[in-house]
């Protein structure tokens, strides 16, 4: 099942109180799991798993199809629905209900499976100044008060981040998810650690975006330090999770960067120990959206030799989000073992189809405003859509929906959506 972020799992189980699920909630949860059970015992799931390894290791298929509503699986699965009275329960539900509706419902190319992750919760301390945040209430629009206000007065302030896992309220969990319903799926001690490993978010919340831009020009020697200690902060908390045996595998059904699923046959590597996940058996991404503004010679100067160091690590890696990737590319392409790359709304397709052809996976994030309508226009998806697979056919194609804070309360959206990228992608 999908994963969340680490920060967000860290927050959604934080709260539970009570690890204990009543009978009437776990026979709820039970029946759940079962339809879930019958999902993947189809065929069709096989067919969508055999896709997704296909079109990792660049071979040519259909166009991928893709839809995580994000936000928007709040008025897919809204809280009248939910029949659980127990916190937990709910909180599981609410997962076990998304996953029937794409199984059942979507329409996309997610593969259902029998695997259930249970989480390590953890604290972590985070970078030693506090970013307070403004706003944000229900998943809404916020800005961060970044703290970094004076090189020379707060850079000594600054900390690596550590990480301190709750073995007891991790054990509770997963005691509480065998009990209910472990006879039925295969439970995985498993988080995901990160979205991207070496985000530019962290540097323009603790510096501030204006002044992270302004440091270019003004400060460039205190902007590549604190670059560099990011990069060994990041660093540091990726080789505490591989000494710690905390890294699962990501070559599976894990959403992964800004949109794809792992599935891999060239993950794990050659050397590639059960007992000792590294770096080096997983997906790596990073991506630098916060830089969208930037040109790409001071992103070339500021950014990506911090983030390559990362990346390096890897055994492969994505990059790109909503940033326009192909004013760049002469420098993103420099990333080792560089697999999936991201085509936003903002990119230029006919260049990115020349630049990516068949060595790189085109990952093309649709726009979500879309389906941010009551009534979809749907004529208009359809041929954005068919022009899109038109100019990329010769490449390795995936079209993502993500990003969604609204479905305007129709989850018809997206099961149209789907519908009508399968359409266009079999008839390309």
């Amino acid at each position: 099942m999908f994963e969340k972020a680490a920060e967000t799992i860290r927050d959604y189980y934080h709260s539970i109180k009570d690890f204990n699920v009543s009978e009437d909630d776990r026979y709820i949860l039970r029946e759940l799991s079962n339809q879930i059970v019958d999902i993947a015992m189809r065929p069709e799931q096989v067919t969508k798993k055999e896709l997704w390894y296909k079109h990792n290791s660049l071979q040519a298929t259909k166009p991928l199809i893709l839809c995580d509503p994000e936000n928007g699986w709040h008025e897919i699965i809204t809280n009248d629905q939910l029949i659980c009275k127990g916190e937990l329960a709910r909180k599981w539900e609410f997962l076990l209900r998304r996953e029937i509706f794409w199984g059942d419902s979507m329409g996309d190319d997610k593969p259902i499976e029998t695997i259930f992750n249970v989480p390590i919760i953890f604290n972590e301390s985070g970078w030693g100044l506090e970013v307070p945040k403004e706003g944000g209430k229900n998943g809404g629009a916020f800005k961060h008060c970044s703290p970094l206000k004076n090189y020379k007065e707060d850079f000594s302030k600054l900390k690596f981040p550590t990480i301190t896992v709750d073995h007891d309220r991790t054990n509770r969990l997963y005691e509480a998810a065998k009990s209910t319903f472990g006879d039925i799926f295969n439970l995985q001690k498993k988080s995901v650690w990160w979205w991207s490993t070496c985000s530019t978010d962290v540097l323009g919340e603790l510096r501030g975006m204006t002044e992270m831009m302004l440091d270019m020009y003004d400060n460039p020697d205190e902007l590549h330090r604190l670059s560099q200690f990011l990069t060994d902060g990041f660093i540091h908390r990726l080789e505490y999770l591989e000494k710690e045996g905390l890294l699962s595998l990501n070559n599976d059904g894990t959403y992964i960067a800004s949109g794809g699923l792992g599935y891999s046959n060239e993950l794990p590597s050659k050397n590639f120990d059960p007992n000792h996940i590294t770096m080096m058996d997983m997906w790596g991404f990073s991506e630098s959206q916060m830089t969208s503004e930037v040109s790409p010679s001071m992103v070339q100067k500021f950014i990506l030799p911090y983030q390559i160091k990362v990346l390096e690590r890897f055994g492969l890696n994505c990059y790109g989000c909503c940033e326009a990737i192909d004013p760049r590319w002469e420098y993103i392409k420099k990333i080792p073992r560089l697999r999936r790359v991201s085509v936003s709304p903002w990119a230029n397709p006919n260049k990115m189809v020349e630049y990516l052809q068949d060595q790189y996976i085109y990952s093309r994030k649709m726009n979500p405003s879309y389906l941010a309508t009551p009534h979809l226009n749907e004529d208009y998806i359809r041929k954005s859509l068919k022009e899109d697979m038109q100019i990329s056919k010769h490449c390795r194609t995936e079209y993502i929906m993500k990003d969604n804070h609204t479905l305007a309360n129709n989850p018809n959206n997206v099961i149209r959506w789907c519908a009508i990228a399968q359409e266009e992608a079999h008839n390309i």
